[in-house]
């Protein structure tokens, strides 16, 4: 145990696994014309949006500052990650450190397309009273016809959210093994039990 540093704290542990509970929730009820799936939807957004917060005022760890590291320094540490002789870091490593903003930014947008789709489709939530129809009912709107009913609109702008949402969801899950396969290979390079340290708290000097 001397070994070891308290580097995550419990609200950051609570965020973890508590997104990883909603997100799964909100994912395996995606097809089902549910509340489940719109309410699971909103924690996840606040979860984000206490992450981002938590990520400016909190602890050392969890801020973004500690881990978002240059370019440089990402390329240098996957280089050596390749060569199975990274440099150990005891917070997130600069791989782990980009994930955690692809993850979040790849969150919030599943979110916020998924408010957008739940206004078109049933004129509810945030952003039920704005016009989000002539932003992009361009996209899909027939080009021979130059003034698409009301009718027409709405089912191009359900299309288009629809869109977004189903596929920047594939995107997170992709992210989310990609991620998990991360995890088990840092912790075997590194010798260190990262899903443990992530319940615990305590990783590595």
């Amino acid at each position: 145990m001397t070994n070891q540093l308290k580097v995550w704290d419990p609200l950051v542990r609570v965020f973890h696994w508590s997104l990883v509970l909603f997100f799964t929730i909100s994912y395996l009820s995606g097809e089902e014309d549910s509340s489940i799936h719109i309410y699971s939807g909103y924690i996840v957004l606040g979860l984000i949006s206490f992450r981002l917060i938590w990520g400016v005022v909190g602890t050392k760890y969890a801020r973004f500052r500690q881990f978002v590291v240059r370019p440089e320094e990402l390329v240098e540490y996957s280089k050596d990650f390749i060569k199975l002789s990274p440099k150990h870091y005891t917070g997130h490593n600069p791989l782990g450190g980009w994930m955690v903003v692809a993850l979040l930014s790849t969150l919030f947008i599943v979110s916020l397309s998924g408010l957008q789709l739940y206004a078109v489709e049933e004129g509810q939530g945030p952003f039920a009273d704005v016009n989000s129809i002539s932003l992009i009912s361009s996209a899909y709107a027939d080009s021979d016809d130059d003034h698409p009913s009301d009718h027409k609109k709405d089912n191009s702008a359900e299309e288009f959210w629809e869109d977004i949402h189903e596929g920047s969801a594939e995107f997170m899950v992709f992210l989310i093994f990609l991620h998990i396969g991360g995890v088990l290979v840092s912790s075997m390079v590194h010798r260190e039990n990262l899903v443990k340290a992530m319940i615990t708290g305590r990783k590595n000097r």
